[in-house]
């Protein structure tokens, strides 16, 4: 004799079956999705112009940054800029090193022994280039001659005809980092810093005046220019937010680049 069940029964029975099929599938597919929302990418920054985009590491973007902003202070033309971010990228790519052949360090890997400055002083980007520009600028027609002629007047390297190939992506960089393009530079870094004590602003600014000179906003070039370079730093000083011109940038993995809205006026880089 075959038992008997009441439709009660069956019917908690029949829930159960449901309701442990529904949590299986629910954790299968957890399970399945956990890798990737685990997987946070690493901060990085990229530079996109009409003449094509570059990828960087978060240092090559701040010493991007920084070479444009002394040009600027030194009142040099765009030219000068592709000059070093060519030659930048061959000795170093775009890296504070402190290592290279013999005594060689720094952004555009300078010499201590070869009069350039102390090891100390060759890995301040500042400071390395500033030597970099006051060589370039005694080279006869370096705005005119060909870059590597002219990147290879200020090293004096083995092999100056390795500083052509990278005059492409020097330009790319040089139209946003100077200002030229505007909203070109943007950067992400993985969440969890707090939000920017004013502090942390103020110290932005006092870095970029040490490259800039003043940080006076005379013209939207230039605007766009302290814009970039506080993108590029956004990391370093735990910028959340930089606003210029009615536009805005945002440390935000879902937004790749600048929105519309923010700052109005062209007179101040809002930093937050």
């Amino acid at each position: 004799m075959r038992p008997r069940f009441s439709r009660g029964v069956i019917t908690i029975a029949i829930i159960v079956i449901v309701l442990a099929v529904g949590i299986s599938v629910g954790l299968y597919h957890l399970l399945k999705s956990a890798p990737r929302l685990a997987a946070v990418p690493d901060a990085y920054c990229t530079v996109n112009t009409p003449g094509g985009g570059v990828s960087l590491l978060p240092e090559q973007a701040q010493i991007s940054a920084t070479i444009a902003a002394v040009a600027a202070r030194r009142r040099l033309p765009e030219r000068a800029v592709v000059i070093a971010y060519a030659t930048a990228l061959q000795e170093s790519k775009l890296q504070n090193l402190g290592f290279g052949d013999r005594d060689s360090v720094g952004v555009f890997q300078q010499r201590e022994s070869q009069g350039w400055g102390t090891k100390k002083q060759l890995q301040d980007p500042v400071y390395a280039t500033n030597k970099f520009f006051a060589a370039l600028v005694k080279v006869k027609n370096y705005r005119k001659i060909p870059l590597a002629e002219a990147a290879q007047a200020v090293q004096r390297s083995a092999g100056g005809y390795a500083y052509a190939p990278h005059e492409s992506d020097a330009k790319i960089l040089a139209a946003a980092f100077t200002g030229r393009v505007p909203q070109s530079v943007h950067c992400w870094y993985p969440p969890g810093k707090t939000p920017t004590p004013k502090a942390k602003a103020t110290e932005a600014r006092k870095q970029l005046a040490r490259a800039l000179g003043s940080v006076a906003i005379t013209t939207k070039k230039r605007g766009w220019l302290v814009a970039a370079w506080s993108v590029a730093h956004a990391e370093k000083y735990a910028l959340n937010r930089v606003g210029y011109s009615g536009a805005t940038w945002s440390n935000n993995l879902e937004v790749e680049g600048w929105e519309a809205g923010g700052a109005a006026g062209d007179q101040r880089v809002e930093l937050s």
